[in-house]
């Protein structure tokens, strides 16, 4: 993997959020030139702003709705490879904030793939989605990439939106570009992990109670969902750029990023585990009073990226709670470096977890150098 992203000029969208945060982080330890496109952090809690990353990138703040910004930060960087993770990521914020949620997270995208078209020095494009961008029946049918895309919530649609954007710009632009550009999408899971603050999130909303010895109000005790740790589809995401940058349009389109069959659980089981690890901290049922709906279940079907790409989720969900209430539990006594250092020491023990090839891969997905 070092291989693939050393000394390259890599583009982050969404830098200043959980998941770019930690994407952006381990980029550099890849030896990557990374460069950051995102609108100001939300909280100074959050990976970016308790790990200082700040300093340690060329961090650009803008608005992807802002197309000469954006179009500005492409120029400047002159990326090779695109990570295009910004987007309003909550589906409940979205109930509130219907037309910006669609105008980030569908329009946005097409800002980001312009700029893209209009930048020669790019090679590959990972244009990260959601697993709710599937039509979801709530049945116990496992998502594969090619199911139909749908959404009965705005933050839902605006990510089938996204995905057949991006379709279509791939199809449109960017493939018959001289040179090409290979683009893929990314659907993965409810995501845990260290340095997400964000609201109406159960992981951060358990932090936030256990650490003021508070009870945990629970809204959906019975909703099942595909949890996994952070690190699981980072390192997804990574072995996709990688083989597009290697093979090319053979890699593009969608690709599902999804845990362990053993780490789908309720809320209820994940607050459990949570409230273990934290040490015996208390939750309790309390329906939500706005009556939003929320889907009961999800699952994604990864057969496609463990036999292509040879990735393979890593952690138990234990284990992915265990990483998550360490980085909590370690944040207010060593921000600033040394949460920098423990953040990556999490990474390198990720990549020490068990084999990650696939049988029948046929190249393996080690992100370490």
């Amino acid at each position: 993997m070092a291989d693939q992203f050393w000394n390259r000029r890599v583009l982050v969208t969404g830098h200043t959020g959980f998941k770019g945060g930690w994407l952006a982080m381990w980029l550099r330890e890849l030896g990557a030139q990374v460069s950051g496109y995102a609108l100001a952090p939300e909280s100074p809690g959050g990976i970016f702003s308790a790990c200082e990353l700040e300093g340690a990138i060329d961090s650009r703040i803008g608005d992807i709705r802002d197309r000469e910004c954006l179009r500005g930060a492409f120029e400047e960087s002159q990326p090779e490879i695109v990570f295009h993770l910004a987007a309003q990521p909550l589906v409940r914020r979205s109930y509130c904030e219907p037309l910006a949620t669609l105008e980030t997270n569908a329009i946005g995208t097409a800002n980001v793939l312009e700029a893209v078209r209009h930048t020669p020095s790019v090679r590959a494009v990972v244009v990260v989605t959601s697993d709710k961008c599937y039509e979801n029946p709530e049945n116990a049918h496992a998502f594969r990439e090619s199911d139909r895309l749908g959404g009965a919530d705005p933050y839902s649609a605006s990510k089938g939106c996204a995905e057949i954007v991006a379709h279509a710009w791939r199809r449109s632009f960017l493939e018959t570009r001289d040179p090409p550009v290979a683009l893929a999408t990314a659907r993965a899971g409810n995501v845990i992990g260290g340095g997400d603050f964000a609201e109406d999130r159960i992981v951060p909303d358990a932090i936030r109670a256990f650490s003021h010895d508070q009870v945990l109000s629970v809204r959906n005790p019975g909703a099942i969902r595909p949890w996994q740790h952070v690190l699981e589809p980072l390192s997804g995401y990574l072995a996709l750029a990688r083989a597009l940058i290697e093979r090319g349009r053979k890699f593009s389109g969608a690709w599902n990023f999804g845990p362990q069959d053993s780490a789908a659980a309720t809320v209820a089981q994940l607050v459990e585990l949570l409230s273990d690890a934290w040490g015996g901290a208390r939750w309790r049922v309390q329906p939500a009073a706005d009556g939003l709906a929320e889907a009961r279940m999800l699952s994604l079907d990864t057969a496609k990226a463990r036999k292509r790409l040879g990735w393979r989720p890593r952690l138990s969900i234990r284990e992915a709670v265990d990483l998550t209430v360490e980085w909590y539990r370690a944040a207010p006594a060593v921000r600033g470096p040394r949460l920098y250092d423990l953040s990556v020491e999490q990474v390198r023990r990720y990549c020490r977890i068990g084999e990650a090839v696939a049988p029948d891969a046929r190249r393996g997905t080690d992100v370490w150098p």
